[in-house]
């Protein structure tokens, strides 16, 4: 579930589409046709239904945040690479940090979505970007 948080809470403040959502969603369901919610969420139609289900129906005192952090900073990262607009980004980030689970809004690399934005209230481009850099690699060896 912890994939399919991460791209529901991508796609929900459009940094991925749709169609990457269902590509995936059909690859893990591919994988494991028996699981209900998969089941579930191949039917739904209605996207905002199904990211509704996604986020009510994680257990969050299971889910491995240590992958669903690996796989929202690797989203976030292509995602980054290909925005023109700083500001933007960092709007979306900020938007997206409000959404997270709140046992880890507080941690790291999750917290640096509320924050990484404050150096553009004085010009400083450079420092955001290092920010969110260094938050992309949170999780390399």
């Amino acid at each position: 579930m912890e994939e399919l948080l991460a791209f529901a809470l991508l796609l929900y403040e459009g940094i991925i589409e749709e169609t990457e959502y269902n590509k995936r969603l059909d690859e893990l369901f591919l994988h494991n046709i028996t699981d209900d919610d998969l089941l579930y969420l191949e039917w739904e139609t209605d996207i905002k239904k199904a990211i509704i289900y996604i986020s009510t129906h994680t257990d969050y005192s299971i889910l491995d945040y240590e992958q669903f952090g690996k796989i929202l900073m690797n989203k976030l990262k292509a995602y980054y690479k290909n925005c023109l607009d700083i500001k933007d980004f960092a709007h979306r980030m900020y938007d997206l940090w409000k959404n997270l689970p709140g046992n880890i809004q507080d941690k790291e690399p999750f917290f640096t979505l509320c924050y990484a934005d404050d150096p553009l209230s004085w010009g400083d481009e450079e420092q955001t970007r290092d920010i969110y850099e260094n938050m992309f690699n949170y999780y390399d060896d």
